[in-house]
């Protein structure tokens, strides 16, 4: 039986603060008081004093408040009941829904032990020829991407969950606009991939603690569908959001803050969550797809800069596509020698020929004349942002493949694209 406690000798913003013994970290606590009860989640420890976290804030609670520690921290219900519906950070479902209480797991346990690892070795094909032909997505890696206000990074997010090949998406949204969540539950449900989706959703009005909680939730669902043979793919948006619930939490506990006033456990925090990402050696495996904003389009931003050091590469969403030069997929190499004996040649080929494009862009700009060579470098660069670089395509693999053959035959002869003798007598496309 726990204890309960009928003093809080503390109430600062939505944190209240009691003398308590025997309490863990990220324990729950249920706090009741003239307006009803709420629950609250244990976010400091200072030898008895107790700091709480009060998921639907302060207001209304007194000094004479019942507090009452519950022995566990947040749990989330899992069951194969989970796919199709939207809850909140504190597990209240959105979506009108019965609430889910059976077969409890606990949220924000340790990263899986390396022993059960596996090398990442199979790629997560998308449709989006930017990420499967030159940034190829492995499975239990993380990848953030990295966008600056204004980017279309959640239609992004959307059109990976409807096209990835996996078996269940899990998407955490964090301090999202309401129009945003919309849009995530209409698009979902009209293509039919709410069914293999499970979404929890934390909106810029709801309780800043609910916002760290999304992750762990995610997470700890994710990783038992992967236990059960599933492929997984977490998507996350967005990781600035929850850095900064970080940082304002920390400052209510008077914290010594760190770079730009967030917390000195940010990179760890954050770690914490990425390091998730596995792929299980008689199991399934969980992938993570994070955006990550960056105010002022600053990449020394101190969480893209903290998330560059954890992840795996990056994607750079500028100007609504994905940006082929900042952009990097660490893994790509364990998987694209695998899937066609061209892949690498486009790969290479295109990216170099882009960036001759991007140089005879410069060129036009300053007035100089251009070169029989210029003009065809226009061509080439002219098609491949609208066939291979806009987000709106998808395609097969195979199809993207055979498509930048296409574009490199339509506008350059074999010689001068560079590519091996030997792939291009294979792949090059025969004329009519």
């Amino acid at each position: 039986m726990r204890k309960t406690y009928n003093r809080v000798d503390d109430i600062t913003g939505s944190v209240i603060h009691v003398q308590a013994e025997g309490v863990r970290y990220r324990e729950l606590a249920q706090i009741t008081s003239r307006r009803g009860s709420s629950l609250g989640q244990v976010i400091g420890l200072r030898e008895q004093n107790v700091a709480i976290q009060v998921f639907a804030g302060s207001r209304g609670i007194a000094t004479d408040a019942e507090v009452r520690f519950l022995g566990h921290p947040m749990r989330v219900p899992f069951s194969h009941a989970l796919l199709g519906r939207t809850f909140n950070g504190s597990m209240i479902p959105r979506d009108k829904g019965p609430e889910l209480r059976d077969n409890l797991v606990d949220i924000a346990g340790p990263s899986v032990n390396p022993v059960k690892r596996i090398i990442p070795r199979h790629m997560v094909r998308t449709g989006i020829p930017m990420i499967d032909v030159f940034n190829s997505l492995v499975e239990s890696q993380k990848l953030p991407i990295f966008a600056r206000a204004g980017e279309p990074y959640n239609p992004l997010l959307a059109r990976l969950a409807l096209q990835a090949e996996v078996d269940v998406i899990i998407l955490g949204g964090m301090g999202l606009k309401h129009d945003d969540y919309l849009f995530f539950r209409d698009t979902l449900d009209e293509s039919g991939a709410l069914s293999r989706s499970v979404l929890f959703i934390h909106t810029a009005s709801d309780p800043v603690v609910e916002c760290l909680l999304i992750p762990d939730l995610s997470l700890a669902v994710a990783e038992q569908f992967a236990l059960q043979g599933k492929r997984v793919l977490v998507l996350l948006s967005d990781m600035t959001n929850f850095a900064d619930a970080l940082k304002e939490i920390a400052i209510t506990m008077e914290q010594i803050p760190s770079n730009r006033g967030y917390p000195g456990d940010l990179y760890s925090q954050l770690a914490a969550r990425y390091e998730k990402a596995v792929d299980f050696d008689t199991a399934g495996s969980i992938t993570i797809l994070a955006v990550t904003t960056m105010p002022g389009d600053d990449v020394t931003h101190p969480v893209p800069d903290n998330t560059g050091y954890i992840t795996e590469g990056q994607l750079y969403l500028r100007g609504g596509r994905i940006e082929p030069f900042g952009s990097l997929s660490r893994l790509k190499q364990n998987v694209n020698g695998r899937t066609r004996a061209d892949h690498r040649t486009i790969m290479n080929t295109m990216i170099q020929l882009y960036a001759s494009f991007r140089e005879t862009l410069e060129k036009q700009a300053m007035g100089f004349r251009l070169t029989p060579w210029d003009r065809k470098l226009l061509k080439y660069g002219d098609r491949f942002e609208k066939e291979m670089m806009d987000l709106t395509v998808n395609i097969p693999l195979e199809g993207a493949l055979d498509l930048g053959w296409t574009i490199l035959s339509d506008c350059f002869d074999p010689v001068e694209t560079g590519a091996p003798s030997a792939i291009v007598e294979q792949f090059w496309p025969k004329k009519a």
